[in-house]
């Protein structure tokens, strides 16, 4: 079974690979020579390097007391999740499937193998507790694809011990300039090997978007970028990974529906249906969980004395329902052929874009119009719903225009770059006003589901009293939503008025 191992390390490199005293680092009290260990790892990726190009890196080592398999994924510069199977002839399944958002089909073969002598040093505190792992790694590295090629270098890597506190690093990074190291240009071994043992290619032409089509394809790539890197996560059942990976789908399809003077709808229509049916699976529990920790919250503050029958048995009862086999069913879905075809798509939408002419315009004027003709339908499905009386019809009202408002949101977010404060003012308001109107959703569907519980109550011979008291509750909330609404609504005015005007 594979275990994760959060990786926080900083890597240097000196003329001649040696160590200053590090018993000056203060909170140092003891530097314990461990010996040397030698270490021999194969690197795997698919023959176009997908693993490498996101700064993933997948091995199979012997020596050392962590034999075995290691993913590691990164979380921030210098931080990375290590994920560990036992040590075997092929890659695990575990591991496989945490790559499958990036290899997909692609086979997946040796790279590059490293054979590492390393020099280990552990840094104690007064106590004897483990602060931070030195290695002075001597590394040899030989490329195992098209011509081959060799390489050495010797570097020094600091690694903190488990919980430990990552400002010690900072001690240890000053004490280390000072004898004169200097942090390492590569960020792992792999892609300093990479660059050892093959000639430089040549760098890809980015640069900055420059066009409404380039904002609108940047913004594209990040979500399609967010998707593939929280598959992990979410396969992992990561807190709030679920919510992201949702959060990206939504923001993929709302994209491609704002820009539709951009992006040829012909060919992205498509890939909105997929995304469309990606999150309501991912949403599928989600929505659930949410909405149980709200009756829940809800039924915590009812006075003992009113709380008649079960009711948080019923609600709990309820909520684990459909959660139970929820992430098995999940990762089915990031296992299926529609859902990898999705990402491949989303990959050659972003390689060959099917951009209109009115991608070639200046993002000022294009996504102006784009936004302000969100913004627009936002503010005609605002005023309709607030001239309709409280209801049923009033309700489906507002949740269009919470609809309506998220896709204003982030269009905004996708021109800020372009347009600057205006745009970044717009997503401040949108999400105000989303949080709002979401509070109202979020009530319509508490009221649905608290008279569906108090109906299976009754016909088990429960009293409905409680279910009661939480609709009112419900619906107090929503009487509240509904009337700051015309308030919250005319303080966005002014926020509104560079798109208005």
């Amino acid at each position: 079974m594979a275990d994760t191992k959060r990786e926080i390390e900083r890597k240097y490199e000196s003329d001649d690979g040696a160590l200053p005293d590090l018993t000056r680092v203060p909170g140092v009290a003891t530097v314990l020579d461990k010996g040397v260990t030698h270490l021999d790892a194969t690197y795997h990726d698919t023959a176009d390097q997908r693993l490498t190009a996101a700064s993933v890196t997948l091995r199979r080592r012997t020596g050392g007391s962590d034999a075995g398999w290691h993913l590691k994924l990164p979380v921030a510069p210098g931080v990375r999740d290590e994920i560990r199977a036992p040590l075997s002839d092929t890659l695990p399944g575990e591991l496989a499937t945490l790559v499958r958002s990036r290899a997909r089909d692609a086979a997946l073969g040796p790279l590059v193998r490293l054979r590492t002598d390393r020099d280990v040093r552990h840094l104690t505190d007064a106590d004897g507790r483990l602060l931070a792992e030195v290695s002075v790694d001597t590394v040899h590295a030989e490329r195992l694809t098209g011509a081959g090629g060799t390489a050495r270098w010797t570097e020094i890597e600091v690694e903190l011990a488990d919980d430990g506190d990552p400002a010690f690093l900072d001690k240890v990074d000053k004490r280390l300039r000072k004898a004169g190291l200097r942090p390492s240009p590569s960020g792992s071994k792999l892609a300093r090997a990479l660059a050892g043992t093959a000639p430089a290619e040549p760098p890809c032409p980015t640069g900055k978007p420059v066009t409404a089509g380039d904002h609108v394809l940047a913004y594209v790539r990040a979500q399609r970028d967010a998707l593939v890197d929280l598959d992990p996560a979410v396969r992992q059942d990561t807190p709030d990974s679920v919510h992201r990976m949702r959060v990206a789908t939504r923001r993929l399809r709302s994209t491609f529906r704002s820009f539709r003077g951009i992006l040829d709808r012909t060919v992205t229509d498509p890939v909105g249906t997929d995304l469309k049916w990606l999150a309501a699976e991912l949403g599928l529990d989600r929505d659930q969980e949410v909405l149980a920790e709200r009756l829940r919250s809800s039924l915590a503050d009812v006075p003992d004395a009113l709380v008649a029958g079960p009711v948080g048995d019923r609600l709990t009862r309820w909520a684990e329902a459909r959660h139970a086999g929820a992430h098995g069913r999940l990762t089915g879905i990031l296992d299926s052929r529609r859902y990898l075809t999705l990402l491949d798509t989303l990959d050659a939408l972003l390689a060959d874009p099917a951009l209109r002419d009115e991608a070639a315009a200046t993002p000022d004027k294009a996504l102006t119009k784009a936004v302000r003709k969100d913004l627009d339908k936002l503010t005609g499905l605002v005023t309709r719903a607030l001239d309709l009386p409280p209801g049923d019809d009033r309700d489906l009202a507002l949740h269009d225009a919470r609809k309506k408002t998220k896709r204003t949101r982030y269009a905004a977010e996708a021109a800020t770059p372009a347009l600057g404060k205006p745009a970044k003012r717009l997503v401040k308001s949108m999400k105000s006003l989303q949080g709002l109107l979401g509070d109202h959703q979020d009530s319509v569907m508490a009221r649905r589901t608290l008279r569906e519980l108090a109906a299976v109550a009754h016909a088990a011979g429960e009293s409905a009293f409680t279910y009661g008291i939480l609709y009112g509750r419900e619906e107090h909330r929503a009487a509240l939503a509904e009337n700051a609404l015309p308030e919250a609504w005319a303080a966005l005015t002014e926020d509104l008025r560079p798109w208005t005007a």
